[in-house]
């Protein structure tokens, strides 16, 4: 802040001029000490003056409204919500989030330091402050194709910028615990400069554990029982209980949260599908916490000054003097719906109605960015010739991105090992898209429910190559093509004809729709997946989670099957 900035910021806080704007008789919720205070709130300019008794230039009657901070997403991927950031930080904000806290991961696997430097510029000045952590692990492993590399050097130049606070989830945990030095560089620049940096440990325990911690690693959002969260939170690590459109771990976490540890716990959504950004977003999932049962101010402690105290926020997360006026108002505390909203002292929302949008024009420089998709289509075969009796599939979980490592019998035709509806086994396929290799890895999976024809999509975790699940391998083909053709997206196929398309034009990744209109395009993908079965509004975003190999226990990229928890390729015939 600025010398004269304060200085009216002081004359405003001991009442001695009236502050620019007053909210009247509030329901204060007061996260330092967890209670409700009947007070006025004082604005001044950005930044909370006051709590107390004020008066204003402009005074607004709140005494029907409980007053929160604002709302702080301590970790998602923009990306998987489909939306460019402009449309995102537009969809997010009726909600009561003005906070966020990213992790660029998806598209700097596509497009580099370029992606994140897309990122970094589409959400300058806008009403939700966008904070980025540096993505720690692209690509993701040795064991598939990124179209980016973001070495020691990219991550020095990314810490510069004053809206980079870290570093990202460190998926690469095998790495950690083998003390690789490229690893261990890039935490340590973090550290150096007294950063957070993320974890990313699902199963991880003992004294494998400990080794991982022991570096510096913070933070843990993949805990999917309540032992391995408690283990983690006795640790040190703050735990992340994630509650987003595919892993859902709020409901098995919350009986771990205690008054003990409540201030190392907090609530993020990692991966959220446009149709539950329909639903709400950080509000949502407070809505589901407090229904649980907890405590409506615990809840929301979870999602502002815990996350603000976590990644040293300084000024955010709190009602309270010198703090940013990001703020949310309610009327029901068992149930929160915010129904106005001031990001920096500016009402932005008002009825659940945002005021008003500064539209910006799509910023298309990013040649990495806007033309990521190259296949080399001649090397690219579906076929699988029929081998040993059994052979490994990946085994889907429903609702989680942990899959099974399977050992079933092949069905063979003509010499071919082929797909099954009849057993629920569909082909698998991703194939490279960044630098024309041509490489592809096929193999098989079960429990995705599909009837017939194929899914295609460019969201491919996390080095995002063109993924494929059919029971045809010409709609397969067909499905691929017609992805690539778009310059990405997602598309449904059946009998040699194309359903439906969804184009996402940034990266492969994201759609220059609003909400809205992306949504209605959804619709029209959702309405054609169900004729084939399967998993319906979630379909495409559990076939992206099958190419994850950082999560146990079998996936598929181009290099073909790995087993995750020896983290190396793995034939697909016993």
């Amino acid at each position: 802040m600025m010398n004269s900035i304060l200085q009216r910021l002081i004359r405003q806080a001991k009442g001695s001029e009236p502050a620019d704007l007053v909210l009247k008789n509030c329901q204060v919720i007061n996260v330092f000490t967890r209670e409700l205070i009947r007070a006025d709130v004082a604005i001044c300019n950005e930044w909370i003056a006051g709590v107390g008794e004020y008066s204003g230039v402009r005074e607004i009657d709140c005494c029907r409204y409980f007053v929160s901070p604002g709302f702080i997403e301590g970790h998602i991927h923009i990306e998987s919500s489909m939306l460019s950031p402009e449309h995102f930080v537009y969809a997010v904000l009726p909600f009561g989030t003005t906070t966020v806290v990213c992790d660029p991961h998806e598209i700097a696997n596509v497009a580099g330091i370029a992606g994140i430097n897309y990122i970094l510029n589409e959400t300058e000045d806008m009403p939700v402050t966008v904070f980025v952590m540096v993505p720690s692990c692209v690509p993701a492993t040795h064991l598939e194709t990124s179209g980016a590399v973001l070495d020691q050097k990219s991550i020095i130049e990314l810490f510069k910028h004053p809206r980079v606070i870290g570093l990202a989830e460190m998926m690469n945990f095998p790495g950690v615990l083998a003390g690789d030095e490229m690893i261990i560089d890039k935490i340590l620049h973090a550290r150096n400069r007294n950063l957070p940096v993320d974890g990313h440990a699902p199963g991880v325990s003992g004294k494998a554990l400990q080794a991982y911690v022991s570096v510096g690693i913070g933070s843990d959002h993949e805990c999917t029982t309540k032992e391995e969260a408690l283990e983690k939170l006795r640790s040190g690590m703050h735990l992340f209980i994630r509650e987003g459109t595919v892993a859902k771990n709020l409901v098995e976490l919350l009986p771990v949260v205690t008054e003990k540890n409540v201030h190392r716990c907090l609530f993020v959504t990692d991966d959220c599908h446009p149709y539950e950004l329909r639903k709400g977003h950080l509000d949502r999932v407070l809505r589901k916490a407090i229904g649980l049962g907890m405590d409506p101010l615990m809840a929301i402690q979870m999602v502002t000054i815990n996350v603000a105290r976590y990644f040293q926020l300084s000024g955010r997360g709190a009602i309270g003097p010198g703090y940013r006026a990001d703020m949310v108002l309610f009327e029901d505390l068992q149930e929160p719906k915010p129904c106005h909203v001031f990001s920096g002292g500016r009402l932005t929302v008002e009825d659940f109605n945002i005021i008003e949008k500064k539209p910006r024009k799509a910023n298309r420089e990013y040649r990495e960015v806007f033309q990521s998709v190259q296949i080399q289509w001649e090397k690219v075969r579906f076929t699988v010739p029929a081998g040993k009796e059994k052979m490994r599939v990946i085994g889907v979980i429903k609702d989680q991105i942990l899959t099974e490592a399977l050992e079933i019998e092949a069905t063979v035709k003509d010499g071919q090992a082929v797909a099954d509806p009849e057993r629920d086994l569909a082909k698998i396929a991703v194939i490279e898209r960044h630098h024309g290799t041509g490489r592809m890895g096929v193999g098989f999976v079960r429990g995705f429910g599909l009837k017939h024809g194929a899914l295609a999509g460019s969201i491919a975790h996390d080095s995002h190559n063109i993924i494929v699940v059919g029971m045809s391998d010409n709609d397969m083909e067909l499905a691929a093509k017609t992805v690539a053709l778009a310059g990405g997206g997602l598309a449904v196929v059946a009998e040699n004809r194309v359903l439906s398309l969804l184009q996402l034009d940034v990266a492969g990744l994201m759609s220059t729709c609003s909400l809205r209109e992306l949504n209605d395009k959804l619709d029209e993908l959702l309405a054609a997946t169900q004729l084939l079965g399967g998993y319906g509004e979630n379909a495409f975003m559990l076939m992206s989670f099958l190419a994850l190999p950082v999560i146990p226990h079998l996936k598929i990229t181009d290099y073909g099957l790995i087993d995750v928890d020896t983290f190396r390729p793995v034939g697909l015939w016993l």
